[in-house]
């Protein structure tokens, strides 16, 4: 079995931390707004936004930025669980910014490329939080 060893490599793991945490307020902020006002936020056509209408996008959201939020300080103490659920919650919130591009296409690419940022930081080099440890 071989070791990693830490090398200036290790900030990419720290700085996916950091873009999921900021990424799981922004979606849990983005969650309580659909959910609390759902016509005041989101161009809404016949009360639905693809397959989910706004307050079910609103709760989708909001559970994954809360996952994301606990999973970023999961990740600080780089557990290896930690870096395999940040990874597949980074996809599924990429997947779910899909469903926005019809109402506000700027900020769902722009939360996709911090998705991608995500996912490429932590599987390059996301082992190295671990022998930072």
């Amino acid at each position: 079995m071989s070791t990693v060893k830490a090398t200036g490599w290790v900030g990419w793991g720290r700085f996916a931390g950091i873009l999921i945490l900021i990424g799981g307020i922004f979606s849990g902020l983005q969650g309580l707004v659909a959910i609390v006002g759902p016509n005041a936020y989101y161009a809404v056509t016949k009360g639905s936004l693809f397959i989910f209408n706004v307050a079910g996008w609103g709760w989708w959201n909001l559970i994954v930025g809360v996952l994301l939020i606990l999973t970023a300080f999961a990740l600080f103490t780089g557990a290896t669980w930690a870096r395999v659920v940040a990874i597949v919650l980074a996809s599924l919130s990429a997947i779910g910014q899909l469903l926005l591009v019809p109402a506000q296409p700027w900020w769902a690419f722009i939360v996709i490329a911090m998705d991608v940022l995500i996912i490429y930081a932590l599987t390059a080099h996301g082992s190295e939080l671990r022998a930072e440890r």
